[in-house]
Formats: structure tokens, C-alpha cells, sequence
């Protein structure tokens, strides 16, 4: 939630969730900054599908592309990274139609593979950066832009 607060991204949340979105759960785990997020929650990745246009990389252990191969700079499409879990990745039956759009963030044979948050902010920035950025401060927005000099 907060790469996507942070990104002015929206998030799309897939049934079943690892977690509960309850207010006592939510306030238990520090976010709070959820109601700055935009988010839907789906009953499953065909209702997802059914209600979003655009492009759709998944990304994967298994995937045969690096995760750069691919141009996310039209600002004008909708682009949606799908992430498994993180235990379990996405159902074979989703990637095997769409074999030409999943990815696989670089890494070394050391680990598996990297935990999802990591994954996602990596992702996100990536077509933000693409894009030039669009809407997004590059300056500290809180403090002076001379705060390291002033102090």
C-alpha cells in the first residue's frame, strides 16, 4: 500500500487475500496511510480481468524475459503487474496463455526468489521511470529543498 501511496498507483487486490483489510488488522500492522490508497479488491483473477482494460505482465520465478525487456512508457495505457504469493507464485493456468508477457526480476541462484513488496516497488518504478515519473515530486515536498544545507 505504501509504494502504491507513494506512486499514485492503484492497487488490485485478488481473492484470497494472505491478509485482512479489517479496520483492527489494518491499524495493527502501522499502515496508515491507507486512506491515501486507491484500491479494489476482486473475488478473483477472471473478476479482475472482467472489469480492467490494458496491458498485463506477470511476473514469475519461471518467467524467460527480464523484467526491463518490456516498454511501460505510454502514459496514456492502463498497466497492470500481476505478483503471486509469495509461497506459492501465480497458477500455471494464467501464465501459460500469456507466456510472452512474464517476467523475471534478475537475481542471483542464492535465493528463490526476492519478498513481494521488494518486487513490487521494483516494478512500479520501473514504468514510473519509464514515463518520466509523471506526477511525482522530485523534491521532498515537507521541508525546504536547502534542508541539508540549512541544517
Amino acid at each position: 500500500m505504501r509504494t502504491c501511496v507513494a506512486s499514485n498507483a492503484k492497487l488490485h487486490l485478488i481473492k484470497p487475500l494472505g491478509f485482512k483489510l479489517d479496520e483492527k488488522s489494518i491499524r495493527r500492522s502501522g499502515v496508515n496511510y491507507i486512506e491515501n490508497c486507491e484500491f479494489e479488491v476482486y473475488d478473483s483473477l477472471e473478476d479482475f480481468y472482467s472489469k480492467n482494460d490494458g496491458e498485463i505482465y506477470y511476473l514469475c520465478r519461471y518467467g524467460q524475459k527480464p523484467h526491463t525487456s518490456f516498454d511501460y512508457s505510454d502514459i496514456n495505457k492502463n498497466i497492470y503487474f500481476v505478483f503471486g504469493k509469495e509461497t506459492t507464485g501465480i497458477p500455471p493456468k494464467y501464465l501459460k496463455p500469456h507466456m510472452d508477457r512474464v517476467m523475471r526480476i534478475p537475481m542471483s541462484n542464492n535465493v528463490r526468489a526476492l519478498n513481494l513488496s521488494n518486487t513490487v516497488a521494483i516494478m512500479v518504478y520501473e514504468a514510473l521511470r519509464q514515463q518520466g515519473y509523471p506526477n511525482l515530486y522530485f523534491e521532498e515536498p515537507h521541508k525546504s529543498s536547502n534542508y541539508i544545507m540549512e541544517n
